[in-house]
């Protein structure tokens, strides 16, 4: 169901974009990047996070790490990661599939200012091996995103 939720969210909000069915595993930044033939930065993983009581997705390039500090300065409230089963309840998609997109309800989306880092970006598409190229732009408008600093990249991770 989870794939074909994305189909149809796309060809209702965005019929110009197909979906990239890679037929391997995308299911980490790592092999989603080896099978796009593109930097695992490019990759735009899908984080399920509760703040409180409230669960948020965050779309973050595949390079970059969350921030305690940066999340709970910009959402209010330190973010604790969902377990797999919450997940996938949640968002309708597999760990290793989950996207803003298709969702079976509405969740509040955030896109890390990261993602302006590249022209275009690749989020899963609510399976293990789909995936969708589009600018963070569209990605941000098509989920209703907010653009906050809440990760932390590679290089400022290491000083």
């Amino acid at each position: 169901m989870s794939e074909a939720s994305v189909r149809a969210f796309f060809a209702t909000h965005a019929p110009d974009v197909s979906l990239i069915d890679q037929g391997v595993s995308t299911a980490t930044v790592a092999d989603a990047a080896a099978a796009l033939g593109v930097e695992p930065a490019r990759i735009a993983k899908t984080l399920s996070l509760r703040i409180g009581d409230t669960v948020i997705l965050v779309c973050a390039r595949g390079d970059a790490r969350l921030s305690n500090g940066k999340a709970k300065a910009a959402l209010g409230a330190k973010p604790r990661m969902l377990g797999g089963h919450e997940v996938e309840e949640l968002t309708g998609h597999p760990v290793g599939g989950v996207c803003p997109f298709g969702l079976p309800t509405p969740l509040p989306v955030y896109c890390d200012v990261s993602l302006r880092d590249f022209a275009t970006v690749f989020p899963a598409a609510g399976s293990r091996t789909t995936s969708v190229e589009l600018t963070p732009d569209r990605l941000a408008a098509l989920t209703g995103a907010t653009w906050a600093d809440i990760c932390t990249l590679p290089d400022a991770i290491a000083e």
